[in-house]
């Protein structure tokens, strides 16, 4: 039988998951006042059966142990550093040109800045709320939603979001990927007057693609162990968002380029067009549906918690995010105006289409391999939190760690659905934006801030609770102005649904 300990928790306790709360009722309820004890397994125990719904117990639970995300806690700053960039930046950046062609020099950066600080905010409050004081730890976005809002309502807002941001991710970075795949082959043989051999499909080039990013993960069992991978995927990020930037600025700016907004047609087309450009700022960050993850790879005692050194890690990443997205975001508009192409990468092939015949094919060859490997890199980080998740399922059951040859098959498997929903639906980028206004903006901008109030129950009407109810309903009031937005442009200018033809 399992040794058991009763440790008091007193006032600080984590919240009571029999009874379920909602928005009013958090939002309400500014302290509560109640001691309860809860019994903290040293051991697995024999006859109990773990669930997944068990999860809210955080590090209480035994199943920590045998799945990839907290199978290894000897993480360092350092190791969170490139978990963060790798994961944090991202080709939604090569937007950011197009959001400031609608809003100029001075509204652009102003946006820009509060988005960052904003979306920087609620990484405090994750981070935070990663650990309570009684030693549980939430390594996990859906189980702490779970421990905040209750097991249904806590699922029902994040389980998809969650999902969506890991595993379509990774169908994104195929498509991405492969597509850069095939970008280089035409750089190299010059559209085929180098090249006698036919050129790869944009079938071939996913499945190219697919196939290096799931040997990779077939050598990486948990997420502390692909630190050096992520490392490659930080250097990599940088290094192509400070190509992109110097490539616009240096080679000079192309002959009639404006400023100025371009004219639209109604003025519900020029609301629709503000905000569309809005949408493309706060949805340049991304990354945090793992930032919880990434903390759970770090050690942690009643000394020497996980926030300080998580937080010391995401204050260091994100000066260095500033220092790409800025730049990119200013170099590229300076150099392009309201001639930037509206498109996935838009200041890639604005670099393509207006320096093209002046810029070395090896510099171009050079950006495309050093997004290809990127890419590589992020995909292991989102497909681990789908590993885990797929992973839990066996271990609730069989209450022990998956074998070698199943994680293998849960990684071929997740490989396969991939390449076959990115091959199926090559157009979901054109989808991001209506996607990501009810995904990753409340999840990025919204629950943290609910959540804060749920588990740490701040005074009423106080700076804190004041702080988190605006920006919670602000943010949820902007995600719907979004998706109302981003489902407007695609009523107008329609969707190019080329099925199964990447």
């Amino acid at each position: 039988m399992a040794d058991l300990e009763e440790v008091d928790l007193g006032t600080k306790s984590r919240p009571d998951l029999s009874q379920e709360p909602s928005f009013s009722n958090f939002i309400r309820n500014s302290s509560s006042e109640s001691a309860q004890v809860i019994p903290i397994t040293i051991s697995p125990p024999e006859k109990e059966t773990i669930t997944p719904t068990d999860w809210a117990g955080g590090e209480l639970n035994p199943q920590d142990a045998w799945l990839p995300i907290t199978e290894s806690r000897k993480g360092s700053t350092y190791s969170a550093i490139y978990h963060i960039l790798a994961s944090g930046i991202g080709l939604q950046a090569l937007l950011l040109p197009v959001a400031f062609s609608t809003f100029g020099w001075v509204y652009g950066t102003i946006f820009l800045s509060l988005a960052f600080s904003w979306q920087l905010y609620t990484l405090w409050l994750l981070v935070q709320l990663h650990e309570s004081e009684s030693g549980t730890r939430y390594s996990r976005y859906v189980h702490l939603a779970v421990t905040a809002f209750g097991p249904k309502l806590g699922k029902l807002l994040t389980i998809f979001p969650v999902m969506y941001l890991s595993g379509g991710m990774c169908v994104q970075l195929i498509i991405i990927g492969g597509g850069t795949i095939q970008l280089l082959i035409r750089t190299v043989c010059k559209d085929g007057a180098t090249c006698n051999a036919k050129p790869l499909t944009g079938t071939e080039c996913y499945l190219a693609f697919m196939c290096m990013a799931i040997v990779v993960a077939q050598c990486f069992p948990n997420l502390n162990s692909i630190a050096r991978v992520s490392l490659i995927g930080t250097i990599t990020a940088i290094v192509y968002c400070t190509m992109i930037w110097a490539l616009s600025i240096g080679k000079g700016r192309p002959r009639d380029i404006s400023y100025d907004p371009l004219p639209l047609e109604s003025t519900i087309a020029t609301y629709g067009g503000i905000l569309n450009a809005l949408g493309i700022i706060f949805l340049a960050f991304r990354g945090h549906n793992v930032i919880l993850e990434i903390q759970g790879t770090l050690p942690s005692s009643p000394k020497h918690s996980s926030h300080k050194r998580m937080w010391s890690g995401v204050t260091m990443s994100y000066v260095l995010i500033a220092m790409c997205l800025f730049p990119l975001a200013i170099g590229g508009y300076w150099a392009y105006g309201n001639k930037e192409p509206f498109s996935n990468g838009a200041i890639l092939k604005a670099i393509s289409q207006f320096h093209g015949h002046n810029t070395s094919q090896y510099v171009l060859g050079l950006i495309y391999i050093i997004i290809v490997i990127n890419c590589l890199a992020t995909y292991q980080i989102y497909g681990l939190v789908v590993f885990d998740n797929m992973e839990i399922r066996y271990t609730s059951r069989k209450k022990k760690r998956c074998p070698r040859w199943l994680r293998i098959v849960i990684r071929l498997l997740f490989g396969g659905l991939t390449f076959f929903i990115a091959v199926a639906f090559p157009f979901l980028g054109s989808l991001s934006p209506l996607i990501g206004g009810f995904t990753s903006v409340p999840l990025t901008y919204v629950y943290p801030c609910f959540m804060w109030i749920a588990i740490k129950k701040p005074r009423l009407h106080g700076g804190m609770w004041c702080t988190n109810v605006a920006l919670g309903c602000f943010g949820l009031f902007l995600s719907l102005l979004f998706v109302a937005a981003a489902a407007w442009n695609l009523a107008v200018d329609g969707l190019n649904a080329n099925f199964f033809k990447p």
